[in-house]
């Protein structure tokens, strides 16, 4: 079983004894219940996981007149589309979305906003007007990681890039944001990249090649784009003992990335926020007719050993 899995699991054993994994039952619902569907790009690792559940668990508590129609794209753009295609057709009165990549989900959103149907988009955005978006900002995100690197490396250094999802507007953002940092500074080279789809197992395959191709001492820094991939990252090195003098950079803030950095086997980790409870917040207020602005901008955390003990347990 892959760590995804039993983060999974875990996650779910908890929701469940509070009562809050699983659907809704269709057959028991009240007349009077506000549809709402989210549309999740994908449930392949630990911080998506969060997104859904926290959202629900905070609708059971607080808002018992809402009915959530939860869809997993499977990290599958064409499934994402036609579960948001079938939303549209479930009564919705609006739609939450973190779309898998930007281009392939606009065409739908699109549709949704012909139709009258409000749509919130969590984390990742399309290219089409929406009512309102919620996130943190990855641009400056990836700019503190190189902005890190820099400080960190004040000799430069080879750099292995472990990209996320190809066309994500979280990768584009995390790539450009940390490619303008280190620009014009020679010492620092990115010498292999990859997108890995933010998950561990790609990560660790990358990893494996990547050590096959670099000597020892050739690499001085990978900067991920999630912690998922800064961990497997790390797990690769740390088995061919090659992990002393390596810098290692995440984003998230999961409670074992933050237990690395303690541990002194990563370096830094980005806090993102993933959109919960705020993003079931404003979709109810969207869905009561309520003003909500354009866009919610979440704040993001570096965290590193100087800060790690404040947030020691406090991840996801």
């Amino acid at each position: 079983m892959n760590t995804s899995r039993r983060q999974f699991l875990t996650i779910s054993a908890a929701l469940a004894a509070a009562g809050t994994v699983g659907l809704p039952m269709r057959g028991a619902l009240a007349a009077d219940k506000i549809k709402i569907g989210f549309s999740q790009g994908t449930m392949n690792h630990p911080w998506r996981i969060a997104m859904v559940e926290v959202n629900k668990k905070f609708a059971a508590e607080h808002y018992p007149d809402l009915d959530i129609i939860v869809t997993d794209g499977n990290n599958d753009a064409a499934k994402q589309v036609a579960d948001v295609e079938s939303l549209l057709t479930q009564g919705i009165k609006i739609l939450v979305i973190s779309p898998l990549t930007e281009q392939a989900l606009t065409p739908v959103v699109k549709d949704a906003m012909a139709q009258g149907i409000p749509v919130l988009t969590l984390d990742r955005k399309v290219n089409t007007e929406v009512t309102c978006h919620l996130g943190g900002l990855n641009l400056p995100l990836g700019e503190g990681a190189g902005k890190f690197l820099l400080s960190a490396l004040p000799n430069g250094g080879n750099i292995i890039e472990l990209q996320g999802t190809a066309g994500a507007s979280a990768t584009n953002d995390r790539h450009k944001g940390f490619a303008s940092a280190i620009a014009g500074n020679s010492a620092f080279e990115v010498v292999a990249d990859q997108n890995c789809d933010y998950t561990r197992d790609k990560a660790v395959k990358f990893m494996e090649d990547m050590l096959q191709r670099f000597k020892p001492g050739e690499i001085q820094a990978v900067y991920a784009h999630n912690d998922e991939m800064a961990l497997g990252a790390i797990q690769v090195m740390e088995a061919a003992g090659r992990l002393e003098g390596v810098k290692v950079i995440g984003m998230d803030g999961q409670n074992t990335a933050f237990q690395a950095i303690k541990d002194g086997k990563m370096s830094a980790c980005f806090i993102y926020p993933f959109c919960a409870p705020e993003g079931i917040e404003t979709a109810y207020k969207m869905a009561k007719g309520e003003t909500v602005d354009k866009e919610i901008i979440l704040p993001t955390v570096q965290v590193s050993s100087e800060n790690v003990d404040q947030y020691l347990g406090k991840g996801i």
